[in-house]
């Protein structure tokens, strides 16, 4: 996943979704599919849990170095390049979401994508979204079309909001939110 700058757009979902909650722009793969959402998202909330239980237990870069911690490490790398192979292969089955720029929040996500999507205002659909460039899997959010509206690019903006997610998915989310977020200011501050 790349982040991408904060994109200053004024349509009035942007408040809706993005004002005062936390919100991350990046590239990830993504889709939009109008329809219902039904037995879709089962899964979701179980994989967000796991990549938190696997990314915040991984060795810090500031901790101290002995030889469990540069075992640990070595593990970790192995089990990344297993990932990427796997990934690899699942987009050699043609099963591969598009990479898109999106801003994603806890109620909801903005896709930036190419032609029109032929949404309307009110449809009710599902995001589909890769939540992590070193697992090749996907979740389901069951989502409502708020807006539509050309980028200036020849592409459209669609903006999402989130539906009927439960207590639990909607924590697990907030929390890998947060990890995105808190992974793009150490970006930003390493680039300085």
């Amino acid at each position: 996943m790349t982040s991408l700058p904060t994109t200053s757009l004024h349509h009035p979902a942007e408040s809706e979704l993005f004002d005062e909650t936390l919100s991350c722009e990046l590239a990830l793969p993504a889709e939009f599919q109008a329809g219902s959402a039904a037995g879709r998202t089962s899964g979701a909330e179980g994989l967000l849990r796991s990549l938190a239980l696997v990314e915040d237990s991984r060795v810090d870069e500031h901790d101290e170095r002995n030889e469990a911690s540069l075992q640990l490490q070595r593990l970790e790398a192995k089990l990344d390049l297993a990932m990427v192979l796997l990934g690899r292969l699942v987009r050699q089955q043609g099963q591969e979401l598009t990479l898109r720029p999106v801003r994603w929040s806890r109620r909801g996500i903005r896709l930036q994508l190419g032609p029109r999507s032929g949404a309307t205002p009110g449809q009710a659909g599902v995001v589909r979204l890769q939540p992590s460039d070193w697992l090749p899997d996907h979740i389901d959010l069951p989502v409502e079309v708020i807006a539509e509206a050309a980028d200036g690019s020849g592409g459209h903006f669609l903006w999402l909001r989130f539906q009927r997610l439960g207590d639990g998915l909607e924590m697990a989310m907030e929390r890998h939110l947060f990890r995105l977020h808190r992974r793009q200011v150490a970006e930003a501050r390493r680039a300085r």
